[in-house]
C-alpha cells in the first residue's frame, strides 16, 4: 500500500499546484482531488486528510503569491471562503465514497458532475450568507445562484477534465509500476 499511497499523494499534490497556473475561474482540480482521494485511499482518514492538506497548501500558495496584492501585506493562512469551500470538499469526498466503490468511467463521470453541483450549491450559499451583495431573502439566494451559473460551467469542465487526468494517470501508473498492480490486487 506504500507505493499506491505515494502515487496517489503525488498526483493530488500535482493537481493542487495546477491551480497556480493561469486558468479560467473555477476550472480547477478541487472536486477531482476530493473524489480521487476518496476512491484511491483505503484508509478513510487519509482519504480526507491528504487531499484537504494538499488543498490548503495550494490555497496558502495562491493567497500569498497570485492574490498577494489583495492581502495588503498580510500573510493569509485561510481564505475568506475557507469554511464553505472546505465543507463542499468534505461533502464531495463523502459522495466519492458512495459513488466510486468501483472506479469505472460512468461512475467517475457521475461523481464528477455531482461534485460540481455540491461545490456550486455549498459555496454559493456561503457567498449569499456572508456578503452584502444579495439580500438575505429567498429571492436574494436565487439571484446569487443565478449569478454563479457562469462559474458553475467552468467547475463542471474542470472537474471532468481533472478527474480524467487523475484517474487516467493512476491507471497509466499501474502499467509503469508493476508493484502498484500487485498492491492493488492484494
Amino acid at each position: 500500500m506504500k507505493i499506491q499511497m505515494g502515487v496517489v499523494t503525488a498526483l493530488i499534490l500535482a493537481a493542487t499546484f495546477s491551480r497556480l497556473i493561469p486558468h479560467p475561474w473555477n476550472f480547477t482540480a478541487v472536486g477531482a482531488m476530493a473524489l480521487f482521494g476518496a476512491a484511491c485511499f483505503s484508509n478513510r482518514l487519509l482519504a480526507f486528510a491528504i487531499p484537504l492538506a494538499a488543498m490548503w497548501l495550494g490555497d496558502v500558495a495562491l493567497n500569498n503569491t497570485v492574490y498577494s496584492s489583495l492581502n495588503h501585506g498580510r500573510v493569509w493562512l485561510f481564505p475568506d471562503a475557507f469554511p464553505w469551500v472546505y465543507a463542499a470538499f468534505v461533502l464531495i469526498a463523502f459522495s466519492g465514497f458512495i459513488m466510486l466503490k468501483k472506479v469505472r468511467l460512468l461512475p467517475v463521470i457521475g461523481a464528477s458532475l455531482s461534485a460540481s453541483v455540491i461545490f456550486f450549491l455549498v459555496t454559493n450559499l456561503g457567498v449569499w450568507m456572508g456578503s452584502t451583495l444579495y439580500p438575505q431573502t429567498v429571492s436574494g439566494l436565487y439571484t446569487c445562484y443565478i449569478a454563479g451559473l457562469p462559474f458553475f460551467w467552468n467547475t463542471v469542465a474542470g472537474d471532468l477534465f481533472y478527474c480524467g487526468i487523475l484517474f487516467g494517470a493512476f491507471e497509466l501508473a499501474k502499467y509503469g509500476l508493476p508493484a502498484l498492480r500487485k498492491e492493488q490486487a492484494a
